[in-house]
């Protein structure tokens, strides 16, 4: 089992900059992809980036690239996701993911365990 717990959201003004934070806690978080997706009211649970174990590779949706940063630090089983440049259109509760398979690790049906989201608005 691994427990997750998101933490850093909050209201920004367009163009500024958050930093999310996924504290893991359970078995060796350390061997798993870490991912975070986000969920807008009445849309589906969306890709935004993942990162593998040893952050070998890492994936973006095509509409952060550029602006967000997804990293980990295993010492301290976390993964963050660095923020910049926020859009309105990043309006969402922002969720943290993990699994041991990076078979599709853009889709939401991989992962096995997810944090209960922290909430992102972005406003014009």
């Amino acid at each position: 089992q691994v427990q997750l717990v998101e933490s850093g959201g909050g209201l920004v003004q367009a163009g500024g900059s958050l930093r999310l934070s996924c504290a893991a806690s359970g078995r060796t978080f350390s061997t798993y992809v870490g991912a975070w997706f986000r969920q807008a009211p009445g849309k589906e649970r969306q890709f935004v980036a993942a990162i593998t174990r040893s952050a070998g590779t890492i994936r973006y949706a095509d509409s952060v690239k550029g602006r967000f940063t997804i990293s980990r630090d295993n010492a301290k089983n976390t993964v963050y996701l660095q923020m910049n440049s926020l859009k309105p259109e990043d309006t969402a509760v922002y969720y943290c993911a993990a699994d041991d398979s990076i078979a599709r690790v853009t889709s939401p049906s991989n992962y096995d365990y997810w944090g209960q989201g922290t909430q992102v608005t972005v406003s014009s």
